[in-house]
């Protein structure tokens, strides 16, 4: 009876192969979904980090653009007809100057600090400097790329849209705009 007890309790003590099999494949399943679901969640955080870190760039570009007067012949004091601006005799306005062309949008040789008015900032790229800085946006900013645009988007120079295209480091463009009217 004694040698009984002792075969019954070895076999207690393994697994069988339909066990083993059983637990590879719930295994298997396991891996496929972690792989599937959970894993491909961590490229979706990153893609986030990048939109919001192109968000806080487009939007510190953008407050510090929208702080500029609309144009090089408008005062920064206000007093005189915006560049133009029509006379108005009835209330002792005269004509504002004409606003500058879309040709001579840039920063017509100013250092980035010193830009007086919105086209200043046509063309201004990531291998510029930041504002009172000695860094660029390329080093506070590694791989990604910046371009500024400053239009008119109709004929008669009454507002500017101002558009920042912000590259992530993944490849993908985003696109902000604004629009300035001549006030």
């Amino acid at each position: 009876m004694a040698a009984n007890f002792h075969k019954n309790s070895s076999r207690a003590q393994g697994f069988t192969l339909v066990e083993l099999i059983v637990g590879i494949l719930v295994l298997g399943i396991a891996f496929v979904m972690l792989t599937s679901m959970l894993f491909p969640q961590a490229d979706r955080v990153a893609e986030t980090l990048h939109r919001v870190r192109s968000a806080e760039l487009a939007h510190s570009l953008l407050n510090e653009i929208w702080g500029k007067r609309f144009d090089e012949h408008t005062n920064p004091n206000g007093g005189v007809p915006a560049c133009g601006a029509l006379a108005r005799p009835d209330a002792g306005l005269p004509a504002g100057e004409e606003c500058t062309d879309a040709a001579d949008f840039g920063p017509q040789g100013l250092d980035r600090n010193h830009f007086r008015d919105l086209d200043d900032y046509d063309g201004l790229t990531e291998n510029d400097l930041m504002l009172n800085s000695t860094q660029t946006y390329k080093e506070s900013y590694p791989n990604y790329r910046l371009h500024v645009s400053v239009t008119y988007p109709n004929t008669n120079k009454n507002s500017k849209l101002i558009t920042i295209d912000v590259t992530t480091p993944n490849g993908e463009v985003i696109t902000y705009n604004a629009l300035r009217s001549n006030y």
